[in-house]
């Protein structure tokens, strides 16, 4: 049975998929997922997270499939995509910044795991895609609404379509992935890059990423005035007054992220 493990270095929680060989998506691995961002979601000593695989082969090389069988036994694929839906939707709502900390092999359900953080650091190795149309079947975890999002409706056809996975390189190029590293230091790098955000207001990376992340499935308009609602509800906050002051006396701010 696979694990995730939970470990909070300056800040930044580390969460580890550890379901070797290959760290599979399987449905108590999902469970895990979802339960480890609830505690570290309600951690306020916790400013970013980190997700990653355990091992150098594999972020996540997709779902169990042997769990497959089963679906079509007992008819319930869409409550299993659900209910794996359930954890990515978490991870994605949660009010703290997110990284995927790519270190092997990120196919299927782990690209998907991906594409719910907020950024993705790769290796230069790695490489990345959603082959699930060679099983007959398509992404059931959220990977055709996320990857449309993200890099547009026609490269993400291109490729849930051929079920072909890209290189590091390549997945850099289209905007599926926000820096390439050297083998081995995704995790470091990934630490490094979250560090930033340990500096800032919580409130105010809270809500701008809602403002962000609602705003995307809203009209412009709408969204324009989201961000308006939480501009406005920002500047309510402790850590505004802090900021704002501290700049006119020209001095770093000691925000409290109330």
């Amino acid at each position: 049975m696979g694990t995730v493990h939970i470990e909070v270095r300056d800040g930044v929680a580390v969460l580890t998929l550890d379901n070797p060989p290959l760290n599979v998506l399987s449905t108590d691995m999902g469970r895990q997922i979802k339960q480890a961002v609830e505690t570290i979601g309600d951690n306020p000593a916790v400013y970013a997270v980190v997700v990653t695989g355990a091992g150098d082969r594999a972020f996540m090389a997709g779902a169990d499939i042997k769990e497959f069988p089963q679906y079509i036994e007992e008819g319930n694929a869409e409550e299993k995509a659900l209910a794996f839906d359930d954890a990515m939707n978490q991870l994605q709502r949660l009010g703290k910044p997110t990284i995927a900390a790519l270190n092997g092999l990120t196919l299927g359900g782990g690209c998907e795991l991906a594409l719910a953080c907020d950024f993705r650091i790769a290796e230069e190795q790695i490489v990345i895609g959603l082959p699930e149309i060679k099983l007959g079947v398509f992404p059931g975890a959220g990977g055709t609404q996320r990857l449309s999002r993200l890099i547009g409706p026609s490269r993400a056809k291109e490729l849930i379509f051929s079920g072909e996975p890209v290189s590091a390189a390549e997945a850099y190029r289209i905007g599926l992935v926000n820096r390439v590293v050297p083998k081995g230091s995704a995790l470091s790098s990934a630490l490094e890059f979250a560090q930033v955000f340990t500096q800032r207001s919580q409130v105010a990376l809270r809500l701008a990423k809602q403002a962000m992340d609602q705003g995307l499935e809203m009209p412009l308009e709408d969204g324009i005035r989201l961000e308006a609602k939480l501009f406005g509800e920002v500047f309510r906050s402790a850590d505004a007054k802090e900021g704002i002051q501290a700049f006119i006396e020209k001095r770093q701010p000691k925000f409290t992220n109330r």
